[in-house]
């Protein structure tokens, strides 16, 4: 059995265009601590490929994406260094 992640901060970042969902997680990873997993609220399409894409490039652990409602998904990321 798989126990479920801890989310250590959720960011709500729903009406927020691209790259502002972005931006916002890499101001708070910046204040985090290490292994700390934070969440990410987007309806923006263009967060699908570009937080992906940004986690694997600063080395930290993508740990999925959740639909929430809607448009709106929730990208999981821990801090990895």
């Amino acid at each position: 059995m798989v126990s479920p992640v801890q989310i250590t901060k959720e960011i709500d970042a729903r009406g927020s265009f691209c790259p502002g969902p972005l931006m916002e997680l890499i101001r708070n990873i910046k204040t985090a601590q290490v292994g700390d997993v934070i969440a990410v609220l987007s309806g923006d399409p263009g967060s699908v490929k570009d937080i992906p894409a940004w986690v694997e490039k600063a080395k930290h652990e993508f740990l999925g994406i959740e639909d929430v409602e809607g448009e709106v998904k929730r990208f999981i990321v821990r801090k990895a260094h």
